[in-house]
């Protein structure tokens, strides 16, 4: 459960856009404040990340995330939101965990300013330390990590930045009012070009009668 507001934001944010930029990928599951037990029988084993990412298992809704009933593919990416009731010793423990279990990418994210991310990656049986997350790229994921003057952003492979739920409604509904704009303008040049198009027939029409005038009067309208 998040501590506040910010933290439940940014878990949010993680777990919407990593779900958005898989939506295609059939076999990405991507989850958050989910259970996972990777040891069959023994319950007592088990973490919540805030969020993770499991390539090659299908989408769909799941009670809890069972490693052993997964095909054994434990969640190579990790996610842990900062909370001001988390302490050292217990991020150190959640880490030692994915790392025994088989994470191959662990990430956590201090979003109170001055906001700043740590990262893991997997080198042989270990999870070694991100010496720079600044410019940092995610080997699975793709995405990359931007840390400066006490902010924090993620960007997708292709540059476009991780949006909160409120910022991809602005976005969608403003995507909207554009469409909607330039549908308006399509209509009323469509409207200007049938007024342009009857005009142009009325003088056609006009010009039609005249001539017709002009030959019963006896006068070749060609020669007027």
């Amino acid at each position: 459960m998040a501590d506040n507001t910010l933290q439940f934001e940014w878990i949010v944010t993680l777990q919407g856009n990593l779900d958005l930029m898989f939506r295609e990928d059939a076999n990405v599951f991507v989850a958050g404040d989910h259970l996972i037990y990777p040891v069959e029988g023994d319950a007592d084993v088990r973490q919540a990340p805030d969020v993770y990412v499991a390539f090659g298992r299908p989408k769909g809704h799941r009670g809890s995330y069972k490693v052993f009933a997964e095909d054994g593919v434990f969640p190579q990416v990790v996610f842990e939101v900062w909370s001001p009731s988390n302490t050292a010793e217990r991020m150190e423990e959640k880490r030692r965990f994915y790392e025994r279990y088989g994470a191959e990418e662990y990430y956590i994210l201090y979003p109170d300013f001055p906001a700043y991310f740590q990262g893991w990656r997997r080198d042989a049986d270990a999870l070694v330390r991100v010496a720079n997350m600044h410019g940092y790229v995610s080997p699975r994921l793709g995405v990359r990590f931007e840390v400066a003057r006490g902010h924090v952003a993620v960007f997708w492979p292709n540059g476009r930045p991780f949006l909160s739920y409120l910022e991809l409604g602005a976005l969608q509904q403003q995507t909207e009012a554009r469409a909607e704009q330039e549908r308006l303008r399509a209509e009323q040049e469509k409207q200007r070009a049938e007024q342009e198009r009857f005009r142009a027939e009325q003088e056609k029409q006009r010009a039609e009668r005249l001539a017709a005038r002009l030959r019963e009067l006896g006068v070749d309208p060609d020669a007027v």
